[in-house]
C-alpha cells in the first residue's frame, strides 16, 4: 500500500466514549487519527484483532484483591 494515498474513514460512535478516548489520546500526545492508524496497522500486521474478543471475559479483580495476591506472592511492599 502506498503512503501517498489515504482514505477518509467515517464511523458513528457514542459521543461520551469518543470524548473520553480523545482525552486519553491527548495525554499520549496523539490525535484520534493516529490511534486509528495504529489500530489498523496492528490488524494488518497480525491479520487479526490486536486483542481478544470473547463473550466470556476473565473476571477482573478489585485493587484490594490484587494487592492481597501481590503480598501473598511477593511479601509486603
Amino acid at each position: 500500500m502506498s503512503n501517498s494515498s489515504s482514505t477518509l474513514l467515517r464511523a458513528r460512535v457514542d459521543t461520551a466514549r469518543y470524548m473520553k478516548a480523545e482525552q486519553v489520546f491527548e495525554r499520549l500526545g496523539m490525535k484520534t487519527s493516529d490511534a486509528i492508524n495504529i489500530f489498523l496497522a496492528q490488524v494488518a500486521l497480525r491479520e487479526d484483532l490486536p486483542f481478544s474478543v470473547t463473550a466470556h471475559p476473565e473476571r477482573l479483580i478489585s485493587d484490594a484483591e490484587q494487592g492481597h495476591n501481590w503480598n501473598k506472592a511477593f511479601g509486603e511492599y
